[in-house]
């Protein structure tokens, strides 16, 4: 894989604090799991990046090696790895990504996040 994309990749994840690469776009997700995770940040109000990996087989690729993660949709905050879709689900649904977002200074709604928890309880 070509050091462009890496670059291009390890820019992406540093010019914003959160970061969805996904299939599709954040209002327009094309995969059931890329559209779980970017429902999940869309309803908690956090304002996040996204990057359609269809739209670059090199950033589809490319990613997957960044981060030494096979699968998409990936979630960086503050230019950090967290995870996938199951990983992302776990995190809402037990607390874990609201105290994520709140180490780190990124804005959402808590009460948003309260909702999805008890709506899933």
């Amino acid at each position: 894989m070509s050091d462009d994309v890496q670059e291009q990749i390890r820019q992406t994840v540093s010019s914003s604090d959160v970061v969805l690469f996904m299939k599709g776009t954040k209002s327009m997700p094309q995969c059931g799991f890329s559209s779980r995770v970017a429902g999940v940040l869309n309803f908690m109000g956090v304002d996040y990046a996204d990057v359609n990996v269809l739209a670059d087989e090199a950033v589809r690729q490319g990613i997957k090696d960044f981060s030494d993660w096979p699968t998409i949709p990936q979630l960086y905050v503050k230019g950090e790895f967290v995870g996938g879709c199951d990983i992302i689900t776990e995190m809402t649904l037990s607390g874990e990504l609201d105290t994520l977002f709140e180490q780190k200074g990124v804005s959402f709604d808590k009460a948003a996040a309260d909702k999805i928890r008890e709506a899933n309880a």
